[in-house]
């Protein structure tokens, strides 16, 4: 279990965690040409240039493949590692304890009769948290809780009371309205957690689930400052935030002069992962996606400009209008003065063979999705034990539950 079980007596800086960390900051520096390019931007990105053999394999994939090597990572990296041997490490980079099981899961998730308006994955969701977590006795602040749904799961398991910090005023009157009903020993409070004045309750434990960006620093921050007997997270969004490049949290990191930098493509890369969607909705994502190509490639040949000319995102009627309806409103909004005669049936055509080559290059870039989230949690796991806790790390569920799936376990330790 990577940083010890909680509860061991700390002996300062874990020399486990710093050099997981380093070896990852390695691997990402050595291949950053393969996954900063991104190929929806630039169809043909500069790696395939000095890795011809990588980049036809990539391209003669078939469709059956892309799709199950897009939820099955270890196995493309497998694979890949026959062109570029390092990438043979994927597995042991980003190999994490499962800290539940689905029986686990199960029996600790609140009962269905409970979960009003807790969409299941979120009824499951909340149930592998507490379930991974194991109990939390004792009082327990729930940092951006939304309705409640993970305080009043912890409730269940023996935490009171639950406080829960929350800024939308409609989801903490809906909160504590289930809490009432149900009697669990939940409030929820109006709080703005980014606030100068925010007051971290006297020994109460703290809990985040799937809090985005700068949120969750805040907490790691808030909550170690004021001495949390126990903090359990799992991250989420890592691009919300103010700062235009990442920066670390924990001081070994921060002292690493040479490290690497992410910028906000970068740490959108981290989250970009769709295995939860619908079929549905992912054929229409791909669909669009095409839209979008065939748009790029028709404005680059009107304007002459080889490059990339990002589009806002589009009202959802447009996709029931067709291309055309697509192409003649992402004009309007770049201002590009389309000629009296297009042939829309080319540049469809021509956005859905860019999309198949597309798609296939960013197989490769998916790869450093993982280790890349990986890279910014152990930032955040150093720092907390640069503050006096023991640190666990790994999975409270299956992916295909959330990809954001990471929790990070951390106990105060008593000098």
């Amino acid at each position: 279990m990577v940083g010890g079980e909680a509860g061991e007596e700390l002996g300062g800086p874990d020399p486990d965690l710093q050099q997981r960390w380093q070896r990852l900051d390695g691997w990402l520096k050595r291949h950053e040409a393969l996954w900063r390019p991104v190929p929806f931007m630039q169809p043909n990105p500069g790696w395939t240039a000095p890795y011809p053999e990588l980049a036809d394999w990539l391209m003669q994939l078939p469709d059956e493949l892309c799709d199950h090597w897009q939820d099955n990572l270890a196995e493309l990296a497998s694979q890949a590692a026959v062109y570029l041997p390092e990438l043979g490490q994927w597995s042991d980079l980003v190999h994490l304890p499962e800290l539940t099981d689905e029986k686990g899961i199960q029996q600790t998730a609140l009962p269905e009769t409970r979960a009003v308006d807790m969409p299941g994955r979120k009824r499951l969701q909340a149930g592998a948290f507490a379930a991974a977590a194991g109990p939390l006795l004792g009082p327990v602040l729930d940092w951006c809780c939304g309705k409640g749904h993970l305080g009043r799961t912890l409730a269940a398991r023996g935490a009171q009371p639950v406080t829960g910090f929350e800024w939308d005023s409609a989801l903490v009157a809906d909160g504590n309205r289930l809490a009432e009903r149900y009697q669990d020993p939940v409030t929820i409070g109006l709080q703005d957690v980014m606030a100068d004045d925010l007051h971290w309750p006297a020994g109460y434990q703290g809990v985040a689930l799937h809090a985005c960006g700068d949120l969750h620093r805040q907490w790691l921050v808030r909550g170690s400052r004021a001495g949390a007997p126990r903090l359990v997270l799992s991250p989420c969004c890592y691009q919300r935030t103010r700062q235009p490049v990442h920066q670390p949290l924990s001081g070994f990191v921060r002292q690493q002069q040479d490290r690497l930098v992410l910028d906000h493509g970068a740490l959108k890369l981290a989250v970009q992962e769709t295995v939860t969607a619908p079929l549905r909705e992912r054929r229409q994502g791909a669909r669009v996606r095409a839209w979008r190509l065939g748009f790029d490639a028709l404005q680059r040949e009107l304007r002459g400009v080889d490059e990339y000319w990002p589009v806002p995102s589009h009202p959802a009627r447009l996709n029931h209008e067709g291309f055309e309806a697509f192409c003649r409103w992402a004009a309007g909004q770049k201002g590009l003065v389309l000629p009296a005669s297009v042939d829309w049936r080319h540049w469809r055509r021509e956005g859905e063979r860019l999309w198949q080559q597309v798609r296939r290059l960013e197989l490769l870039r998916h790869l450093f999705r993982r280790p890349l989230e990986l890279w910014l949690v152990l930032d955040y796991a150093l720092f907390l034990q640069e503050q006096g806790y023991r640190v666990r790390l790994g999975t409270f569920c299956p992916r295909s539950m959330t990809p954001r799936n990471i929790l990070l376990d951390a106990v105060r330790q008593v000098a």
